[in-house]
């Protein structure tokens, strides 16, 4: 403390006589006074700090709540997937106590949970959790989950495959066999073999040789991995035949022709048109096409004469089946699932769908969405356009997706923009031992479509284990 100050004070109190013992007494009792505040600020500094840390300890709990309330709802739709309302059968909110390790509830938790938009897998939870110490304090989480469709894959398929190094993929490629990959790549290239025999159709440098689960000359190489879990393409069944039923029930459905089939061309304006194939146009010499089993066809898949049915709005559940051989071409403008099959499942009846023409989206951003389901293949046919795009998911359930051998026919290229899932062996081109196409697209670029993996078409095949899309905190008003 300042004595002169002391001193001042001391006058102004005592007078200009001023002796030795009220000075001391003077000094003492300011000191008093100085140790005092100081005592007190330091208290309310203690006080302060205690209630920030109180505060902050309280602010952490809620969030920690709030995430509990998501884990909850995410263990909850594990075991119930259909279930968006808690098993209430109600609308919510939800509240739940949330309760420490003796059992006792120390605060709470409320979900609001949002279905699926119309071709969608996603759902939304929200979670806002608070301390009953602080019932004021309130954290709120968003989380968006939703089922990675069997459109995940860019490419998928039961058998060996073989990318050419005029081949581009763009996306997942899975194979349950082995593959020989000569192409480019730009995500994963998996196979659930560790190793196989690559047979002689897969060109030079197999014969029937044992290879890696993924070898070739193409890459990037980080990108391959094998072994890896087989998909298990039996469970496809079931979803062909989901489709029959909800096209009988609300969408669109046509049993067997009594010809060749039907022709479904799709207009921009939302709507298709719908013919029935009465005749085929003959093959040119030598009269046949050969598939990847080496099998000759002699029949033809180009339409010569059909007969309008008549023009449609595509259905509101965007489902169509038909019990009998379909082409598809035209311009998508809506969401859709084709299914061709004929039940019960007689492997003499299956049917097949086939791309005369391009199929294209009005636009790519995600509102258009088309799945073409066949019970056998997917086919090319031998008039197809020399250059072809295709914005669609394809499935072939029991066959492959293909286009036949057909001598001296080479054709420039091939875009596709969707998936392609194929049970048996895949092709749209072929090529001589030595690498050269011989048949078929000189060039295939097959891209993925990122819209499809949480918004998939109508009914299309979707994994059974939901996965985290997004996270995020919400500000609280």
């Amino acid at each position: 403390m300042n004595f002169k100050f002391v001193l001042f004070m001391a006058r102004k109190m005592f007078g200009a006589q001023v002796q030795r013992g009220n000075i001391l007494l003077v000094v003492m009792v300011f000191g008093a006074l100085a140790i005092t505040t100081l005592v007190m600020g330091m208290s309310n500094f203690a006080v302060m700090e205690n209630r920030a840390a109180r505060a902050k300890n309280q602010n952490e709990i809620a969030f920690q709540i709030a995430e509990a309330g998501i884990n909850y709802y995410r263990w909850h739709l594990a075991h119930n997937p259909a279930d968006l309302q808690d098993g209430t059968g109600a609308p919510g909110p939800y509240v739940h106590d949330y309760k420490d390790k003796n059992g006792t509830a120390v605060g709470k938790f409320s979900l609001d949970i949002s279905a699926p938009p119309n071709g969608s897998s996603i759902i939304t939870i929200k979670s806002t959790g608070y301390s009953l110490a602080n019932i004021k304090n309130k954290r709120t989480l968003k989380v968006r989950i939703g089922f990675p469709s069997l459109s995940d894959y860019g490419f998928l398929t039961n058998s060996d495959v073989w990318i050419g190094d005029t081949e581009v993929i763009h996306g997942k490629l899975h194979a349950n066999g082995g593959i020989r990959f000569d192409g480019q790549a730009d995500a994963p290239i998996t196979s659930a073999k560790s190793t196989y025999q690559c047979q002689s159709m897969h060109g030079s440098g197999c014969n029937n040789t044992t290879k890696p689960g993924v070898w070739g000359s193409g890459g990037p190489q980080n990108f391959w991995k094998f072994p890896v879990p087989a998909f298990d393409f039996n469970g496809i069944t079931v979803d062909l035949a989901n489709i029959k039923t909800g096209a009988q029930n609300g969408g669109f459905y046509r049993s067997a022709s009594g010809k060749y089939g039907y022709h479904l061309v799709f207009q921009v304006d939302g709507t298709f048109t719908l013919y029935k194939v009465t005749a085929l146009k003959a093959l040119p010499s030598p009269g046949w096409g050969m598939d990847v089993k080496g099998k000759k066809h002699y029949e033809s898949y180009d339409i010569k004469t059909e007969v309008s049915q008549g023009n449609f709005a595509i259905p509101a559940n965007g489902l169509m089946f038909f019990e009998d051989q379909v082409w598809v071409n035209g311009t998508v403008k809506g969401r859709a699932t084709i299914g061709s099959g004929r039940f019960p499942v007689n492997q003499n009846t299956y049917t097949s769908i086939v791309i005369p023409n391009s199929i294209v989206y009005s636009t790519k951003d995600g509102s258009d969405a088309l799945g073409l389901m066949a019970q056998k293949d997917v086919l090319l046919p031998r008039y197809s356009p020399s250059s072809m795009e295709i914005d669609a998911a394809l499935i072939a359930q029991n066959g492959s997706a293909q286009r036949f051998y057909y001598s001296g026919n080479i054709l420039i290229g091939l875009s596709i923009y969707g998936s392609v899932v194929s049970n048996g062996v895949w092709t749209w081109s072929w090529v001589s031992s030595g690498g050269a196409v011989v048949s078929g697209y000189k060039n295939t670029n097959t891209s993925y479509d990122v819209n499809l993996t949480y918004g998939p078409p109508p009914a299309f095949p979707v994994g059974t284990e939901y996965k985290v899309i997004s996270w995020d905190e919400i500000k609280n008003p």
